[in-house]
């Protein structure tokens, strides 16, 4: 029976997706190089440190990364505390309270920050309904590499087949499938470019997930 879930952050609990798109590409135009939608695109769900070596490797950047990484956290954070825009997706608060109490555990496996994680949970409340928080920046690769899940679903201390992944993005969908677990392809109104082909159910809205059916899925 499932009775896990692991939630991805940027794009299915909050979406910061537009503001780390405006702090890159403030930081892009800081670092003088012009990154193409298509380039951007291949960004998605990779942790800010696999962004910036890629980004260095294509534009032959010799800044340190821990220097990049730091002025975009900067930029991004100015934009976090002053942008009204940032809110929960619709759906996903009562979501999140249906689970808690059905007694469903909830584990966080995000490519963000640690510190993005703690911002974001503060500033919605979240903390109480999650067991686990699990950054992206302690693996040395990013989604679609599985290792994130597959710590997740270790700090569980539950059997893969019991645990529920829910993602939007390609990269994120291909980690749950490395991992073997079950994966829910939330597919919103701010999905751009991603295939939810390998995804093992598709919703649009999260009021579409019934918390009973969950369990036997």
């Amino acid at each position: 029976m499932k009775n896990t879930v692991i939630f991805d952050m940027d794009g299915v609990i909050v979406d910061t997706e537009p503001l780390h798109k405006k702090a890159y590409y403030q930081h892009f135009g800081e670092l003088n190089i012009d990154v193409d939608a298509e380039l951007f695109s291949k960004f998605t769900g990779k942790s800010t440190r696999n962004v910036y070596q890629m980004v260095k490797d294509i534009f032959g950047i010799e800044t340190a990364t821990e220097e990049l990484i730091q002025r975009k956290r900067t930029i991004f954070y100015d934009l976090f505390d002053t942008d009204p825009a940032l809110k929960l997706l619709d759906g996903v608060e009562s979501l999140i309270n249906n689970l808690h109490s059905q007694n469903f555990q909830l584990i966080l496996a995000s490519s963000a920050a640690k510190t993005t994680i703690d911002r974001v949970f503060k500033r919605f409340n979240l903390f109480p309904f999650f067991s686990y928080l699990v950054s992206g920046e302690d693996f040395p690769e990013s989604k679609p590499h599985p290792a994130i899940f597959i710590e997740a679903q270790r700090l569980s201390g539950n059997d893969k087949s019991n645990c529920i992944v829910i993602e939007d993005s390609t990269n994120g969908i291909l980690a749950a499938n490395g991992a073997e677990i079950f994966c829910i392809g939330y597919k919103s109104v701010n999905s751009k470019n991603q295939n939810y082909e390998l995804a093992d159910l598709v919703i649009h809205h999260f009021d579409e997930l019934d918390v009973e059916k969950l369990k036997v899925l």
